[in-house]
């Protein structure tokens, strides 16, 4: 099973993917703990992403590549992986095929969680997190028994500056733009599949199962 996730900010789709990785042992593969990992060990691919972030540019796609590519060839890729993070552009997902291609690797699937945009804002908006314990409760989904205390230490709950209205209708604006041509990408190729992301957890992850059938390794 070698497939990309693709879904908005509050889509659930770490979730989805931890769910994944837990029931057929193969790898979510981010490029954001990917480019960390990198700088950490001082590899080759790490200086130079370094170099670029400490001169405040964007790290080049070859070099995002080239990491998926060495991440790619461990042992426990073998058996699939869940790309999570790359492409974020057409440009990238070319790219990225042909990587795949000359790997022997070709993607199965890009699989996109899809979330109506309010219910996305009220995911995002309504959290609310610990700050002693760290348990995250949603004022409209998952409410804690009294308001502003958590269930589970009786810590206070915060609401982070950046989950207000106004900064996630911008990042879910930036997300779209992004992603609508992607979408349009994989389903032109025949690689796309659409799983209704609203719902309990483990209700999506049967969707997603099913929407996967053809492509699953054994657990």
């Amino acid at each position: 099973m070698r497939i990309i996730l693709l879904g908005a900010p509050g889509s659930g789709k770490g979730t989805q993917a931890q769910k994944l990785v837990s029931q057929f042992r193969i790898p979510q593969v981010s490029t954001g703990d990917l480019l960390r990992a990198a700088v950490a060990a001082g590899s080759e691919l790490g200086q130079r992403a370094k170099a670029a972030m400490d001169a405040g540019e964007l790290v080049s796609d070859d070099i995002v590549l080239g990491m998926i590519e060495e991440r790619l060839a461990q042992p426990d890729a073998e058996r699939g992986f869940i790309l999570d993070g790359f492409p974020r552009n057409v440009a990238q997902a070319e790219a990225l095929d042909g990587l795949l291609l000359s790997l022997n690797a070709p993607l199965d699937s890009a699989v996109l969680m899809d979330v109506d945009f309010d219910v996305l804002l009220k995911r995002l908006t309504g959290r609310r997190t610990c700050g002693e314990c760290g348990r995250v409760f949603n004022v409209y989904f998952f409410p804690p028994e009294t308001d502003g205390v958590c269930d589970k230490c009786a810590g206070k709950l915060v609401h982070r500056a950046d989950d207000n209205e106004e900064t996630i209708t911008q990042r879910l604006k930036v997300y779209e733009a992004q992603t609508s041509p992607l979408v349009a990408f994989y389903e032109s190729r025949d690689k796309l599949k659409v799983v209704p992301a609203e719902g309990e957890i483990d209700t999506v992850y049967a969707r997603l199962l099913s929407a996967l059938e053809s492509e699953l390794p054994e657990s």
